[in-house]
């Protein structure tokens, strides 16, 4: 599996066998120029959204019509499991709902917690279920942070942790770096770029946090 880190909470994956995933595809420019990644080139015949804020959502810009998730589903032989959440730690009175999306690649099981804006109950964990690699917020402010991020690894107890939605160049949004995430942490695997490839017998057995750079 190939897994390219775009940008803000945006991933693309590409199977062995072709299919392709984007998650939370941003609009180039958002909220007054605060997003400043760059358009999305990658072709994707899915894509995930998480909810319909701008930084999140963007239809009209990506280069194809990718079928959009929003709910459980079955589409082009992938399995899509949504777990409904919130975006903030009051039950989404703030900013309103998120959902988590699971699904299998290549025998990999892929979680994206969206703008999660909580920790986990234990039965939250419970529906979830098994991970393999975890798309995490960690940047605060509009999602959870770095010790709510921590609380979350606990419970879900990935293999693979891919931090997202960190402030950095292109993004002007009040949240914090990764660094505020990773200080102190071991079992770091820093990559060169944005892109890494995945194989389901690579995956380690004690948990590894990946940081990909944004390539967008």
């Amino acid at each position: 599996m190939l897994i390219k880190y775009l940008g803000h909470s945006c991933f693309y994956l590409k199977s062995d066998k072709g299919i392709s995933v984007l998650t939370d595809p941003y609009k180039p420019g958002a909220y007054g120029g605060a997003i400043a990644f760059g358009p999305i080139s990658e072709e994707a015949d899915i894509a995930v959204i998480s909810h319909e804020h701008e930084d999140h959502f963007d239809a009209k810009s990506l280069p194809n019509q990718p079928l959009m998730v929003r709910a459980a589903c079955r589409a082009m032989g992938l399995e899509f499991d949504v777990a409904n959440v919130w975006h903030d730690d009051q039950c989404g009175a703030k900013r309103g709902p998120n959902r988590i999306t699971c699904f299998v690649m290549d025998d990999i099981r892929i979680c994206h917690l969206g703008d999660l804006g909580h920790t986990l109950s234990p039965e939250q964990a419970k529906v979830v279920g098994a991970v393999d690699i975890l798309f995490l917020p960690i940047g605060g402010t509009y999602t959870i942070g770095p010790e709510e991020a921590d609380r979350v690894i606990e419970s879900l107890q990935p293999k693979i942790v891919i931090p997202m939605h960190f402030r950095n160049e292109k993004c002007g949004f009040p949240m914090q770096p990764a660094e505020s995430f990773l200080v102190g942490k071991k079992g770091i695997r820093r990559a060169n770029g944005s892109e890494v490839i995945i194989h389901q017998e690579d995956l380690p057995k004690a948990c590894t946090i990946l940081y990909l750079l944004p390539g967008n």
